[in-house]
């Protein structure tokens, strides 16, 4: 009997997808023409728990024609991951919808 294929399912934010790589956080899809990059910078301990104090929020240009350089649309920092996703979630709201 052959072995069926496991649907991978990623967590999402608002019905749009997060993926996090170490101490980055992806926001959105990237097979559309903007994603939002979160860059954890500094931890704070709160109790035993580590938890996320300064974060760099980027919205980034997809586009493998536009020169690296050039991808970063926005740039932001923010305390705490909750504010960062806030901003990044609106970031790209906006950005999708033609409205930068």
């Amino acid at each position: 009997m052959a072995a069926k294929k496991k649907e991978e399912q990623f967590l999402t934010y608002k019905g749009v997808p997060l993926v996090r790589v170490k101490n980055t956080v992806y926001y959105g899809n990237p097979y559309e023409d903007y994603v939002v990059m979160m860059q954890v910078c500094s931890q704070k301990k709160v109790g035993k728990l580590d938890v996320s104090d300064r974060v760099t929020v980027q919205l980034i240009n997809t586009d493998p024609d536009v020169r690296p350089k050039d991808r970063i649309v926005k740039k932001s920092e923010r305390k705490g991951l909750y504010n960062a996703m806030d901003i990044g979630a609106v970031w790209l709201q906006r950005a999708l919808a033609g409205n930068i």
